[in-house]
């Protein structure tokens, strides 16, 4: 006997290795990204609190997008060496972390990745230092690019595509999904994409 097709919901959204996530326009409290497979279907949507000290995503799935598969919250207020813990919402337990190097990103962006020990397994950095300081000077005419590093390999990479008018993020995945949790990687796009959208104020 054959078994029905899977539907769209049925689907494990976070076995793909190709993503897209569009930050949704005209939010006026918190932030909303819409994650699309690389067939363009949406297979995420991820949703940013306002009126928050501390910075609290959450990553939902399913029919209508309304289960919560994955938290992301930070530890403290100030966000500038800030660590964001990912959680899984459906066990209540720990996937990992990302903390973000002070100093070091103030000239190039570079997160540490760590597991749901807090040790680093892999860094999140931006593509280029000199590419880094132009950004700086002309903000958001450069798009960003970032490699998600596991020593010398590139594991992941998350490349902005420029867009006058709101957040575009291409997720390209390079290891498959036993080796590489999707979860955290698209954690990092999530991070990514609030922390552009509050400084460049939206």
């Amino acid at each position: 006997m054959s078994m029905p097709p899977l539907v769209p919901s049925e689907i494990d959204p976070f076995a793909g290795s190709h993503y897209y996530l569009k930050r949704q326009l005209l939010k006026m409290i918190g932030a909303t990204f819409d994650i699309y497979d690389s067939g363009g279907q949406q297979v995420l949507q991820a949703q940013k609190k306002g009126f928050k000290l501390k910075e609290d995503i959450r990553i939902f799935g399913g029919p209508g997008f309304q289960t919560e598969l994955v938290g992301i919250f930070a530890r403290q207020i100030i966000d500038f060496s800030a660590a964001y813990d990912v959680m899984d919402a459906r066990t209540g337990q720990k996937i990992g972390a990302f903390q973000r190097k002070g100093w070091a990103s103030l000239a190039r962006d570079e997160w540490t990745v760590m597991n749901a020990m807090d040790q680093p397994v892999a860094v999140l950095i931006e593509d280029q230092l000199w590419m880094a300081l132009v950004r700086r000077l002309l903000t958001n005419l450069i798009p960003q690019n970032y490699d998600m590093l596991v020593g010398e390999t590139r594991v992941a990479d998350l490349k902005q595509n420029f867009n006058p008018f709101t957040y575009h993020l291409a997720i390209d995945c390079f290891q498959p999904p036993d080796q590489l949790d999707r979860r955290m990687v698209l954690a990092g796009a999530c991070l990514l994409a609030s922390i552009e959208g509050r400084q460049s104020g939206g």
